[in-house]
């Protein structure tokens, strides 16, 4: 039985037409935070940047992830900022996320959309995914990449999603950054992220089978760190 990773597939958008973010440095961090996990051999990290609907799409259907993270503007009840063939702004409407996510439900375990005014997102891409995470106003630069850093090193470090989460705002606080409360989560139930291996060690014979009550902590081994980016360069930690 082989070894399934936990992908975590990083989508990041800023249309030339948009206020410019520090996409890089948000990324930077999200790297080095699970380098210096506890658990990093066993996440993979696959990046697409300038996304445009169709990456979005081909992203998704192509590596089945468990956790999307989106990086970029967010527009409120009109959707997520993505960007057309020539870089500028194209809308990604709330009604057309939620119909993707709700076709890889049963794949993907969370959704982190770190995106000002994702919220309205979030709340309708709840509806099929167990995690969701969107911000509730504007967010700014320094405030989104603490989130991001902290809540990827505490999955890292065998943290729940929720205690991830709820680390990710303590970041920001401690930051000295007044938007600790931007950050929303959207959560509909606890559930096992576990690996084929895992679940092959608790069935495996002459072993009493685990009887410890599930949690959404994230029980995974034996996979690699990696970039994919657009250039298909691969990076191996």
């Amino acid at each position: 039985m082989n070894n399934e990773k936990i992908t975590i597939l990083i989508l990041a958008a800023n249309p030339i037409d948009t206020g410019r973010l520090r996409l890089d440095e948000e990324m930077r961090e999200i790297y080095a935070a699970l380098e210096r996990a506890k658990m990093r051999d066993q996440f993979e990290i696959i990046s697409q940047w300038a996304v445009r609907p169709n990456d979005l799409l081909h992203a998704i259907v192509k590596y089945k992830p468990q956790i999307v993270h989106f990086s970029g503007h967010g527009a409120g009840s009109e959707g997520l900022a993505l960007e057309d063939e020539s870089g500028r702004m194209q809308l990604a409407s709330t009604e057309a996320l939620t119909q993707l996510f709700k076709l890889f439900k049963e794949k993907i375990q969370c959704v982190l959309l770190n995106a000002c005014y994702s919220e309205t997102q979030a709340e309708a891409i709840h509806q099929h995914i167990n995690y969701v995470i969107g911000m509730n106003k504007a967010i700014g630069d320094k405030a989104a990449v603490a989130f991001a850093e902290a809540f990827y090193q505490g999955l890292g470090n065998e943290l729940s999603i929720e205690d991830a989460y709820e680390l990710g705002k303590v970041a920001i606080q401690l930051a000295g950054i007044p938007e600790s409360l931007t950050p929303i989560l959207k959560s509909k139930q606890k559930s096992t992220l576990e690996t084929q291996t895992s679940l092959q060690q608790e069935h495996k014979p002459n072993k009493p089978q685990d009887t410890t009550p599930h949690s959404n902590t994230f029980n995974i081994s034996g996979s690699n760190i990696k970039n994919l980016s657009g250039s298909g360069d691969i990076i191996n930690y």
